[in-house]
């Protein structure tokens, strides 16, 4: 049976909702990410080297990062659901987002994490307003201005269908509500960002979005 190597608070939740989405059964192995660090336990390098999750199991094969598992699960179970027809423009539009989300979505957000923890970090009193203004200036002077611009970008996709693709949810929502969870949790992508939220108030409804919340368990994104 595939197996999904699931971590907790991580991208692996919407590798469970595409499974729900499409119906196909499957087990969940369960990591804790540790309290301190954050980081996955090493028991995941024991699926796959780097570590990391997700990462599916499914007879011989073994597919890690969000875009592949997605790709390989529409492609493998889809039956023609959840994404276009190949040679078409809406095909092409649907490839682009499931790149998107990692390749220029998520490196701001995980910017503005890392710059947070600067700020934050443990360290000598002499220290701390040194960090303190590296981190606020690189946050003031970069990351939110990139924030702004793909949140924008985003936004503005969204007007006009309220989906990525087309007029239909496709596995390209799947893929983009991970950072813009992230975005409305952590990165600021507040009311300035009306069509940001409304999508994701319409995919934290959807039958499969809650069954996968119910399988993975708590998933503080949504806090």
């Amino acid at each position: 049976m595939l197996t999904v190597h699931h971590l907790n608070n991580s991208r692996s939740q919407r590798v469970l909702w595409l499974l729900e989405e499409l119906g196909v059964p499957y087990e969940i192995v369960r990591y804790q990410r540790d309290p301190q660090t954050m980081l996955a336990p090493p028991e995941l390098s024991a699926v796959h080297p780097l570590g990391k999750s997700p990462v599916i199991t499914d007879g011989s094969n073994t597919i890690a990062e969000s875009g592949a598992i997605i790709e390989y699960l529409v492609e493998r179970y889809g039956n023609g659901q959840f994404a276009p027809p190949a040679g078409t423009p809406e095909r092409l539009r649907y490839t682009y987002w499931l790149h998107y989300a990692e390749g220029s979505a998520m490196p701001p957000l995980l910017l503005k994490l890392v710059a947070s923890r600067i700020a934050n970090a443990r360290m000598p009193f002499f220290a701390k307003p040194i960090a303190r203004k590296i981190a606020g200036t690189l946050q003031s002077s970069f990351i939110d201005p990139q924030l702004a611009l793909h949140l924008t970008y985003i936004d503005e996709t969204l007007r006009a269908t309220g989906w990525f693709v087309g007029d239909a949810f496709s596995a390209a929502d799947i893929q983009m509500s991970f950072p813009l969870e992230a975005a409305s949790a952590r990165g600021g992508a507040g009311k300035q960002y009306p069509h940001i939220a409304a999508f994701n108030e319409r995919i934290h409804a959807r039958p499969a979005y809650q069954r996968a919340l119910e399988r993975g368990g708590p998933y503080e994104l949504l806090h």
